[in-house]
């Protein structure tokens, strides 16, 4: 009977022991192909940022200038590596504003800001156009929203950068007007060429232009107060700087000093 009993736990244990390395190899098996499945979503974005440094040059200088005719759908690149270094330039050029400026810099604070400023403005205003232009009927996809308005910001980022280093208003406001100006024009040509119906073409090209040139105006004007409310909300007020000051030093009496001077002259 204990020679059964031994067989039976002997059994019992190999059965487990089979078991657990089943459920193992079962996890295993699932996370090699969540890691497959990873690699292959990846190797679907690889399209859109296969492009050549010259492709990206020709795009940058086709954004500012607008097309003529819009009786036929323009075309649209449908890649957005220039438009995500479009936004990371701008996202630079916004920090160097800053430290060019009187802003007390916080580095973390700074580049957290700037980063969800700029991608923020991209990837929202990307989605609410594209939901508009399909109320509106226009031929465009997500991709394409986002490469043209990403592309457009090729002119904020001059007008900025030439801004900052040159404080003057009256610059800033013609290079908001022929830079800034001829971005959005670009961006509204091409939606139109896409939309049928004059009221859809006024509702979308209305709203693109008024967000794009209003977006520069608030990043040369407002962007700077805005971040500096921000570093004194979670950072406190600006403390004063930290001033040494000299130790007073206590009046020694003349006993003690005629004592002293009689120990050193003794020795």
């Amino acid at each position: 009977e204990e020679d059964g009993e031994f067989l039976g736990m002997k059994g019992l244990r190999g059965q487990l022991g089979r078991q657990v390395a089943d459920q193992m190899w079962q996890v295993g098996k699932r996370q090699a192909s969540r890691a497959f499945s990873l690699y292959a979503n990846i190797d679907i974005l690889r399209p859109y940022f296969d492009v050549e440094p010259v492709q990206v040059r020709a795009r940058l200088l086709e954004s500012m200038i607008p097309v003529k005719m819009i009786n036929f759908p323009q075309k649209i690149a449908g890649e957005l590596y220039g438009p995500l270094m479009l936004v990371f330039t701008l996202v630079a050029i916004l920090l160097h504003g800053m430290k060019t400026s009187d802003t007390i810099i916080r580095e973390g604070t700074l580049m957290g800001t700037a980063i969800g400023t700029c991608f923020g403005y991209w990837l929202g205003v990307s989605s609410f156009m594209y939901f508009l232009a399909y109320l509106c009927n226009a031929q465009i996809t997500m991709v394409q929203m986002l490469s043209l308005l990403g592309y457009g910001l090729f002119g904020h980022c001059i007008t900025l950068f030439v801004t900052y280093n040159i404080h003057f208003h009256s610059l800033f406001y013609i290079f908001w007007l022929v830079v800034g100006g001829l971005s959005t024009l670009r961006m509204v040509a091409v939606l139109v060429s896409r939309t049928v119906g004059h009221t859809q073409r006024l509702i979308l090209c209305g709203t693109l232009a008024a967000l794009h040139m209003l977006f520069l105006l608030y990043l040369h004007f407002a962007y700077h107060k805005v971040v500096e409310g921000i570093l004194d909300t979670l950072e406190g007020p600006n403390m004063p700087p930290f001033q040494r000051v000299a130790r007073d030093i206590p009046v020694v009496s003349n006993a003690v000093l005629n004592t002293t001077a009689k120990a050193i002259a003794l020795t």
